[in-house]
């Protein structure tokens, strides 16, 4: 497996070693401790979430606040979607900032997301399952996020927004902005 540290600080991208032959394929998709040997990260993650989405769905920009904050393992196992991390960690040097890198069931890659970061994507393909890993329990009252679409942030959803599709609370986000973190 590769682990390859992108332009911001503590977000990874890890690209997993893939066997295929006429049966099929194999890939390791998470090593704890050659993910601690490399990123020199100590992680203990505590629960594992799964979505179905269709094409146009944005699931996002979410977070936790305070001590429920938690770093997230996505990845893509079916479909293709483009992952958004932003950087809200005011002490950064990439304070409002993001990455995007598009997850499928090709690449098989995966986006490590610290603590301290807003997380959402949009399905590119006609239906996605995505699947991540939490280092932390998920507590509704501490959950907030910032709207899909903020121009401070001007995010390329790679999807005209005609066709994108929110939740009701993903439709009323604060703007980056208004945020109280």
């Amino acid at each position: 497996m590769q682990i390859e540290q992108t332009y911001i600080e503590g977000c990874f991208i890890l690209k997993p070693s893939v066997f295929k032959d006429d049966r099929g394929l194999f890939f390791e998709s998470f090593n704890q401790k050659t993910f601690e040997e490399i990123t020199g990260l100590n992680i203990n993650f505590v629960q594992d979430n799964q979505s179905v989405s269709k094409k146009g769905v944005i699931r996002g920009l979410h977070f936790q606040k305070g001590e429920f904050a938690q770093a997230k393992l996505v990845r893509v196992i079916q479909g293709e979607v483009l992952d958004v991390a932003v950087d809200l960690r005011k002490d950064s040097k990439t304070f409002g900032k993001h990455v995007s890198v598009k997850l499928n069931e090709v690449n098989n890659y995966q986006l490590f997301v610290p603590r301290g970061f807003a997380h959402g994507f949009i399905t590119l393909s006609e239906e996605a399952i995505f699947a991540y890993k939490c280092d932390n329990y998920y507590d509704k009252a501490s959950e907030t996020g910032i709207l899909f679409n903020d121009a401070q942030l001007n995010i390329d959803w790679k999807m005209d927004e005609s066709q994108i599709e929110l939740s009701d609370k993903d439709m009323i986000l604060p703007h980056f902005k208004d945020l109280n973190i």
